[in-house]
């Protein structure tokens, strides 16, 4: 998402378009947009992202494990591949995730496979703010909550991630 667009120029386009643009929103999820595109206009951008949220919220529990799973591991075999969204690249090495040592990665790739046995879901962090030592110990804490909380958990980093993502992309 490296282009910008104004709010004005997103209530304004096509469905198609609001999609194309805002699809990557919430990873590998543009049904969130698709959904979100029939409240429109917009008067700001904390109404876009505010909507966008309900849609989740209302969507149920199969739609938000959904989304959950589409998210990739943090420093996990995606990144390893190369395979990540633009989006989770540049939020990843803003946290230094890309340049891990083998100590930090090996500890990584425990906490990623104890937490997906614990929870059937990859661990989420909106990771702008934190560095690999505050990722890990996060990692750490979250994997001793209830199924439950650390679903709850997950979303609200979904919300957060999403509202850095609109903040990075709409203007005006």
């Amino acid at each position: 998402m490296s282009k910008t667009i104004s709010l004005q120029a997103l209530n304004d386009a096509p469905v198609a378009e609001f999609v194309a643009v805002l699809g990557g929103i919430f990873e590998h999820s543009p049904w969130v947009a698709e959904r979100a595109a029939t409240k429109r206009p917009f008067a700001n951008m904390a109404e876009l992202h505010a909507t966008m949220i309900n849609e989740i919220e209302e969507a149920g529990l199969d739609a938000q494990l959904k989304l959950i799973r589409a998210h990739p591991e943090l420093a996990g075999k995606a990144a390893v591949r190369g395979e990540l969204t633009d989006e989770s690249t540049s939020e990843q090495a803003g946290a230094g995730l890309d340049k891990c040592s083998a100590e930090e990665f090996a500890k990584l790739t425990s906490l990623n496979e104890e937490y997906n046995a614990k929870f059937g879901f990859p661990f989420i962090l909106a990771v702008r703010g934190y560095d690999r030592a505050g990722i890990i110990a996060e990692f750490e804490r979250r994997t001793a909550l209830p199924v439950e909380q650390e679903r709850a958990e997950s979303l609200k980093q979904i919300y957060k991630i999403g509202g850095f993502r609109l903040n990075d992309l709409i203007v005006g």
